[in-house]
């Protein structure tokens, strides 16, 4: 992809997150004045980026929304509240524009009619007063022009376009020559430079790096071709075809980039190698930790030596540890910049109006985490929208507002990240769960009656379960919250329901901050050794034997006034499990609800690099990868959640 091309779809994609941000502060304060400068510089600002590309549906669009936000801040007026939708509009078509050109290298044919009726919603009086349209006069600056033209040779070329230049009084710091660019135009017929203000300034005034001229020119050239002349600074021409037939005036802007930022652009192939080559040098210092222990008995000097060398190794290795994965840290609003405008198309879809609230979007994260959040994510917001947030009628008469509202919420804690997604819809009713279970054979009468309702609830996670009456253009095929779920455990993460019937949902995802090395708790079960990330683990738990209480064909035991159900990993696997006076028992999840599993013993709590299983291991229940420990042996990284399910 070329540079420049691939330099735009970042900043062009950034421009329309910070222009939509500055538009939601609008439509809660539509004199906030801050706000209305911010979409200003960023909407003028992705204008004269889009000048450089094949955009020119996009950057009459772009023009015409700032010339709206400009009229705001010049009058400090208020922007009306159809402004702000056809400003919310225009954005989402550039946002959609950004994306064809990505995936096409060019705009398609309809991208031209799609801007007129765009520009539709901008168009005011003032500009309908200043364009020259078919039958009407030239704008008053084009008149001596004219004139002058007039009264050359009769065999001289006819004029069919006249500009007015007026370049921006900074423009020398900018590189900028105005007369060169004003000798550019094709087929120059007449150039006047006049003053700006009223007349030109004293010679002991003159300010010499400050440009106070005005260039106006004809030109037999086309309107396109004058216009193109002028591409680099849109924002300091008029241009107008002077055959009545033709088009009109064609302001536009453009904003010169600020100084380049401190920012090293790397591939991201090149950042995974290097935290792979992290963790193997993780890997490998946990291996000196046993041959430290091996020289000990023959050198106990030496072994000295060698501990404190792992121990200026361990300390460099926890620097560049840091290092790297602030380097992976990415902000999550890049993954998350569709949401908005995929919110409004849906409810448009579904006839709801909806209110998107996104909050903590700048969270920054793993890369790998950024990566992965928005499938999940994709099919939450697309169930909340169909299935959870009621139609208007059904929500006035449930004494609710007609709008619903949708929450997307993010927030660091710790080590982990939490994404919430809440509506004020309908909620989730576990009777009507466990009836739709029934019906679809995925539990019997008796199981759905003894089913809890936080268990219930999750059912909606089970593979091909789907409360919806019929298939429609957003969701009711029976997939999407399974693949959730899946989406979810890849990243190491969980999730949780909260959900009040009549009153809303919120889907809580848990996950980590950190993808390059994972914490594990090692563990024995017999003669065996494994080890489980700690993510997937509660908390541990150590009780004497005979406060396991058989129930039924398995066992359980009581933690703070809970009746935990306990299984046995040995079990699990295949195993024997070997008796002992001491139960230790890891309490983890399942459905929602807390399952204590039983380990012959715990060992300790390593960081290291974890591989996904390959070949025969992938079709290994219960295992999530691979990793090797200080003596150099593999060993077998379990998915708890997954063997207990």
């Amino acid at each position: 992809m070329d540079e420049l091309l691939e330099q735009f779809l970042i900043e062009g994609r950034d421009l329309v997150e910070q222009a939509q941000a500055g538009l939601a502060r609008i439509t809660l304060d539509a004199r906030d004045a801050a706000a209305i400068d911010g979409v200003f510089r960023a909407v003028h600002t992705l204008k004269g980026s889009v000048g450089l590309f094949d955009m020119a549906p996009a950057e009459r669009l772009l023009h015409a929304a700032e010339d709206c936000l400009e009229r705001a801040r010049k009058h400090d007026e208020a922007l009306d509240p159809g402004i702000v939708e056809a400003l919310v509009e225009a954005l989402d078509q550039t946002d959609r524009w950004i994306d064809q050109l990505e995936r096409d290298g060019r705009l398609d044919d309809a991208a031209g009619p799609i801007s007129a009726v765009l520009l539709g919603r901008f168009r005011s009086d003032e500009d309908v007063a200043d364009a020259v349209v078919a039958g009407a006069p030239p704008p008053a600056w084009l008149a001596p022009l004219m004139d002058r033209q007039g009264n050359g040779d009769a065999g001289a070329a006819v004029p069919r376009t006249g500009f007015r230049y007026a370049p921006d009084p900074d423009c020398f710091f900018r590189g900028e020559d105005p007369l060169a660019i004003a000798g550019a135009v094709p087929d120059l017929l007449a150039l006047s430079i006049a003053p700006a203000g009223e007349g030109w300034p004293s010679l002991a005034s003159i300010e010499p790096f400050t440009c106070f001229s005005v260039i106006e020119g004809l030109s037999a050239a086309s309107f396109e071709h004058v216009q193109a002349a002028f591409r680099m600074v849109p924002d300091q021409v008029v241009v107008a075809a002077i055959d009545p037939s033709d088009s009109a005036t064609s302001p536009d802007t453009a904003e010169g980039s600020g100084p380049a930022a401190n920012v090293l652009r790397v591939e991201a192939d090149r950042v995974d190698a290097l935290a792979d080559g992290l963790g193997e040098l993780i890997v490998a210092s946990n291996a000196l930790s046993s041959i430290i222990q091996s020289a000990k008995e023959i050198d106990h000097d030496l072994a000295i030596r060698l501990r404190a060398g792992q121990a200026r190794i361990d300390h460099s290795i926890a620097g560049l540890h840091r290092t790297v994965s602030a380097v992976r840290m990415v902000s999550l609003a890049p993954s998350l910049r569709r949401f908005p405008r995929m919110v409004r198309e849906i409810a448009a879809q579904l006839g709801k109006p909806i209110r998107f609230e996104l909050v903590g979007e700048a969270v920054e994260v793993d890369k790998q985490i950024a990566d992965g959040l928005f499938e999940p994510l994709l099919h939450l917001v697309r169930n909340a929208l169909d299935h959870g947030i009621e139609a208007p009628d059904r929500r006035v008469a449930a004494s609710k507002p007609a709008e619903g509202k949708l929450t997307l919420d993010i927030a660091r804690e710790g080590e982990a990240i939490l994404v919430s997604l809440s509506d004020d819809g309908a909620g989730i009713d576990p009777d009507h769960i466990r009836r739709v279970a029934i019906a679809r054979g995925l539990m019997t009468p008796e199981a759905a009656e003894a089913c809890p309702d936080a268990a219930a609830t999750r059912l909606i996670f089970a593979r091909g379960f789907s409360t919806a009456e019929a298939v429609t253009g957003v969701s009711g095929r029976g997939i999407g919250m399974d693949a959730v779920l899946a989406a979810v455990e890849r990243l190491r993460g969980s999730i949780e329901i909260d959900s009040i019937p009549g009153r809303g949902t919120t889907f809580l995802l848990r996950l980590p901050a950190n993808a390059i090395t994972t914490r594990l708790l090692v563990i024995d079960v017999g003669s065996d050794r494994y080890g489980i990330p700690l993510d997937h683990i509660v908390e541990t738990v150590r009780i004497d034997s005979d406060k396991l209480v058989p129930l039924g064909a398995g066992r359980v035991f009581v933690l703070r006034d809970r009746v935990i159900p306990v299984l046995s990993l040995a079990t699990l696997l295949g195993s024997t499990e070997c008796p002992a006076p001491v139960a230790k028992l890891l309490v983890t999840r399942s459905a929602g609800e807390p399952v204590a599993v039983r380990v012959d013993a715990i060992a300790e709590r390593i960081d290291t690099l974890v591989r996904p299983p390959a070949g025969l291991l992938a079709s290994l229940h219960g295992v999530t990868g691979t990793t090797l420990t200080a003596d150099g042996s593999v060993l077998l990284v379990l998915d708890l959640p997954e063997l207990v399910a």
